[in-house]
């Protein structure tokens, strides 16, 4: 099928202008028929994708479905997946139809609330198939957009500092980035990815007090760049951002959030950090590690004095981000398969413990810890969905989060054996919290007079949920499932980076003599 990127890509935008130009009126038959019209667009985008992945050749290293047009002003309009990021576009349009499902109890602007979450729907996956400069910035700056008005719009009653906070924490490092894209084009003369990532961007090699530096232009588009992607992720100190915006954003946008949102950043560093910078990879590694590691134990420690649900939830977020940044840093085979793994695993373990906070919040309309305890005795099924993922969080094996932790933690056991230790006492923090959390909520008698009249799951929740389990048990017993898709297109990512540092090493040596 010709184009196949694009309709993709452009579904959502196209029920989003239809919900714009077409939908009349607020009344209860035009909420309907804009939850309805969401829905068939996201689960069409999803079917379609299908094709994407059946027609797709793992063995194939290079990009596929390749598209290419000429736009303004000379520029190109140029789309296209590889193994790396085929993955990233069926997790978006896996999780989107869940994520409306999860709206449908929405009654404020019904049809503006859907058609930002169908046109987020479109940019987020913009992102991840984008194959030039300028339009993967127009796609990744765009997609703030939305975001911040379902924050600022449906969120709760702080919405507008948590949505200002989101903004301009992620607009501010990528600044940098378009800084750093123009001096790209200035040296190599095209916005074109597919080129960039053959391109030898200059590095310097210096002594500094009887000290061999590596510096040059590859360290500093290595840092600009590193600047947006840190925050999206996010990584520790700028991830201050992440707590606020999910205990104020409505339950379907923290879902998305946490699902594709932060994974932009992960796949930001795949895409352009190691393979275009690798010197400048390779310099600041040790940099990224041990944030990496502080991140894990610091967010863990945090997240246990948590009393918000959502705020525990956001800071086991961005422990298990440390994982991804570890692994893609140890820049070996199991280090970059463990962080893709883990990046698509905790896209249904995070989105469905958000989900789980929104099945109680809709009843209760509190995220207070302190409200809740004994559920198990009125929500039997809710009880049994919530362990399931909270054991999944934890990386309990048999489950998909178990995986990516152990892939991970193995790879940098090669790089750097401290790191990895520290790192480990995350594992045993992420149980603490979890664990805790799942007690106080669930367990116990049932002593609250408001918690006697609760219902347990309805029939539509329990339909969200069931994809979100069977990914989570599928990808746990059979990791194959995404290994054999990623595994060649990171071989050569791993081959090409360690050749390009071999030669910058040697010509380091020859400079030197």
């Amino acid at each position: 099928m010709d184009n196949l990127l694009s309709i993709v890509t452009f579904i959502p935008a196209g029920a989003a202008l239809i919900l714009a130009v077409f939908l009349r009126g607020d009344d209860e038959a035009a909420n309907r028929n804009a939850k309805w019209l969401a829905m068939a667009a996201t689960t069409m985008t999803f079917l379609v994708s299908l094709f994407i992945l059946a027609e797709f050749d793992p063995n194939d290293t290079g990009f596929q479905f390749v598209e290419q047009a000429p736009w303004l002003l000379g520029l190109q309009y140029k789309m296209g997946v590889d193994g790396i990021s085929v993955l990233f576009v069926m997790l978006t349009t896996f999780m989107m139809p869940l994520v409306i499902a999860a709206s449908w109890n929405v009654t404020e602007r019904v049809k503006e609330y859907m058609i930002a979450f169908l046109m987020l729907e479109t940019l987020m996956l913009g992102v991840f198939m984008a194959l030039d400069l300028v339009l993967f910035y127009l796609f990744f700056e765009a997609g703030l957009i939305p975001m911040f008005l379902i924050i600022g719009i449906w969120g709760g009653a702080n919405r507008i500092y948590a949505s200002f906070k989101f903004f301009l924490y992620t607009f501010l490092g990528s600044v940098l980035m378009l800084v750093a894209m123009v001096g790209m084009f200035a040296d190599a003369g095209t916005t074109d990815i597919e080129v960039l990532l053959k391109h030898q961007f200059a590095f310097e090699t210096f002594s500094v007090a009887g000290v061999t530096v590596v510096g040059g232009l590859q360290t500093l588009l290595f840092l600009a760049f590193f600047a947006s992607f840190a925050v999206k992720m996010p990584m520790w100190p700028v991830h201050t951002w992440l707590p606020d915006a999910h205990v104020q954003a409505p339950t379907a946008g923290s879902v998305v959030l946490a699902a594709i949102l932060l994974k932009m950043g992960g796949y930001g560093f795949l895409r352009f950090s190691l393979p275009m910078f690798p010197v400048g990879s390779e310099v600041m590694t040790p940099l990224v590690l041990w944030m990496s590691a502080i991140a894990i134990v610091y967010t863990s420690l945090v997240a246990l004095v948590q009393e918000d649900m959502k705020k525990l939830i956001a800071y086991s977020s961005v422990a298990h981000m440390g994982f991804v940044t570890m692994g893609i840093f140890a820049a070996n085979q199991q280090g970059v398969d463990g962080a893709i793994f883990q990046m698509i695993s905790h896209g249904f373990i995070s989105g469905a413990l958000f989900l789980c906070v929104g099945v109680i919040y809709d009843r209760m309309h509190t995220r207070d810890i302190d409200a809740y305890g004994g559920l198990v005795n009125r929500m039997p099924a809710y009880a049994l969905i919530f362990m399931l993922f909270t054991m999944a969080n934890v990386g309990l094996p048999g489950t998909s989060g178990f995986v990516g932790e152990f892939l991970t933690l193995m790879a940098v056991f090669q790089v750097n054996t401290w790191v990895a230790a520290v790192a480990t006492t995350g594992v045993i923090l992420s149980a603490a919290y979890a664990l805790w959390l799942y007690r106080r909520v669930v367990m116990g008698d049932l002593i609250k007079e408001s918690l006697r009249s609760i219902s347990d799951m309805t029939s539509r929740e329990r339909w969200i949920f069931a994809p979100l389990v069977a990914m989570t048990l599928l990808l746990g017993v059979y990791p194959a499932l995404v290994l054999d898709i990623t595994g060649p297109a990171v071989a050569a990512l791993v081959g090409n980076y360690d050749t390009a540092l071999t030669a910058a090493e040697a010509a380091s040596q020859l400079a030197s003599n």
